[in-house]
């Protein structure tokens, strides 16, 4: 018997709970019309994704509870149609017996639950709760979750269903034990953020979990952006041997239907693979918009150098929400070059937003004319460079509270790694666009930009900015290479140390050189301070400097070369 199954990749926002109702809704409609027999949501629909410390609030477990009812009165109409749905759940019978007790922080969990309800015909026909709860990288599950190891499966055409969550299908047991009460084919909704090369190590997992059981399966993730994290989509379907059958476009929210015949997956559409760099310009796009939509912000303020790394920032903003919601505001200085000024307003006319220019020279003038006295007999030296950007900061700030659009910053990883930035300066700001992005990869992905064809603009990027060498333009003939070694060789030094964990001599064994090692990395380490002040930016690397960097600030420790 065939059975048509819909896969819900849809956009969800955390506590708006009536609008994930709504959105869960219509991607039922739209499969009941289409003849689906079941939809499958991804991981925390209901609440969105994730709720971090509203998970500590038992009125958000009762908002939860409230709305996973009101979805089932809506979903009564689609006769037939079996939906499962992922959700936070309070259960008392699981623990102390009061569903209305605090949250105790810092005691593990025993009765909230990382949970997925099948609805039929208006009712909760059951309850799967996840088992295998994540606490590397940005996840923290344990510190809001209990673990439940019991399988759920239900049948619908004569096959057996088995649910999992998630990280379920990163280790064995959950599959198995869904395999052992019955299941014929596992469903597993997800919340996977996305980072570089993610869809190829979900592919190895999950086909190591088919080699285990046998089974097929039908993957489901969220798409989005919650503050840094962004989620793909990508949402595919393997048979039992693993083969790819069906998947969804990556960075798009969409409803799709599989066919299954007797459990077995029919071939269906699969969306072609992107580059990389494609992936990450999409991560960047829907991260602003998101974060910007979401927040209710009305649209993006931009300091605009003439460089690469704002011209990146500003091709973002304006494919994720059209020029006419971007603002680009030049600021420039005795040290700007003419080349610099003509580039940057080059730019704006070709991507179309407002441009305005505000000198900051006589600002300069005036403090350094207030701090005279104080600065007698002092050389000048990175005081003065910083102050102009902290005017800069200053004046892009001031229009942001007038006209109230977020100023979006635009530091790359590279800089933010080595202290490259000024706090209260290029640092202030709302979003950091860029936060996750090595300059090498920044230059890659302009060229990206500047190439491709699913945009109505191609080329909107001089060419001038691409070539020229980068600088800050604080000083009198000013690059950056004056004080950081080349970004190829600071990129990689950062990656291995501070993504890949390696040790000094893994680096230096390489073909590093010692003193750029530990130049990098001393550097990397004194600049915690900073980092912890910046704000929030979008995550496109398995780390991020962000949620799963933590390192202290003040530390004595200083890891030998040898």
């Amino acid at each position: 018997m065939k059975t048509r199954i819909a896969l819900a990749q849809i956009n969800v926002t955390v506590g708006d709970f009536a609008g994930n109702v709504a959105k869960i809704v219509a991607a039922a409609r739209a499969a009941h019309n289409d003849g689906a027999k079941l939809l499958i949501a991804p991981e925390l629909a209901l609440s969105g994704y994730p709720p971090e410390d509203l998970l500590l609030r038992p009125a958000f477990y009762t908002a939860s509870a409230a709305a996973l009812a009101d979805l089932a009165v809506q979903l009564k109409p689609f006769s037939g149609l079996h939906v499962i749905v992922g959700h936070p759940s309070r259960d008392a019978a699981h623990g102390h017996g009061n569903a209305n007790a605090p949250i105790e922080r810092g005691v593990p969990p025993v009765d909230t639950f990382n949970a997925a309800s099948l609805i039929v015909d208006g009712e909760v026909k059951g309850t799967y709760r996840k088992q295998d709860l994540p606490n590397t990288e940005v996840f923290d599950e344990k510190r809001y979750f209990a673990s439940d190891p019991q399988p759920f499966v239900f049948e619908l055409d004569g096959v057996k269903y088995g649910v999992v969550i998630c990280e379920d299908a990163w280790h064995a047991s959950a599959a198995q034990m869904a395999k052992a009460a019955g299941a014929q084919v596992l469903l597993i909704p997800n919340g996977s953020p996305y980072h570089l090369n993610k869809e190829a190590v979900r592919f190895d997992i999950l086909r190591a979990r088919i080699r285990e059981t046998g089974l097929p399966m039908v993957y489901v993730n969220m798409v989005g952006a919650q503050d840094e994290l962004v989620f793909d989509g990508g949402s595919f379907v393997l048979d039992a041997q693993g083969e790819l059958i069906a998947k969804m476009a990556q960075f798009e929210e969409a409803t799709a239907i599989v066919e299954f015949d007797n459990g077995v997956p029919v071939p269906g559409a699969i969306a072609p693979e992107q580059s990389l760099e494609a992936q990450v310009y999409a991560a960047l796009v829907m991260g602003v918009r998101d974060y910007i939509n979401k927040n209710g912000f009305p649209g993006a303020l931009i300091g605009l150098s003439g460089g690469v790394d704002s011209a990146l920032v500003l091709a973002v903003a304006c494919d994720a929400l059209g020029a006419d919601r971007v603002r680009a505001v030049m600021m420039p200085s005795r040290y700007t070059a003419d080349i610099s000024t003509t580039d940057a307003a080059e730019m704006a006319r070709r991507v179309g937003v407002r441009y305005d220019e505000i000198a900051i020279a006589p600002m300069f003038d005036a403090f350094r004319g207030s701090l005279a006295e104080e600065f007698a007999g002092r050389a000048e030296d990175a005081t003065e460079e910083n102050i102009q950007a902290r005017i800069r900061g200053t004046l892009l700030m001031a229009l942001s509270n007038k006209f109230g659009s977020i100023v979006l910053t635009t530091g790359n990883k590279s800089e933010m790694a080595v202290g490259y930035c000024t706090l209260y300066g290029d640092m202030a700001g709302g979003f950091a666009v860029i936060k996750d992005i090595a300059k090498t990869l920044v230059y890659r992905l302009c060229h990206y930009r500047n190439q491709a064809t699913t945009f109505d603009k191609r080329d909107v990027i001089p060419e001038r900015i691409l070539t020229r060498a980068p600088s800050a333009e604080l000083r009198e003939n000013q690059t950056d290479q004056d004080s950081l070694p080349e970004y190829e060789v600071l990129d990689a030094i950062m990656r291995m140390y501070m993504e890949e964990d390696r040790s000094l001599a893994e680096i230096i064994a390489a073909g590093y050189a010692v003193d750029d090692v530990k130049r990098v990395t001393r550097l990397i380490k004194i600049n915690e301070y900073k980092r912890r002040q910046a704000p929030i930016g979008i995550r496109v690397t398995h780390r991020a400097f962000g949620r799963d960097w933590r390192y202290p600030i003040t530390s004595r420790y200083t890891e030998p070369v040898e």
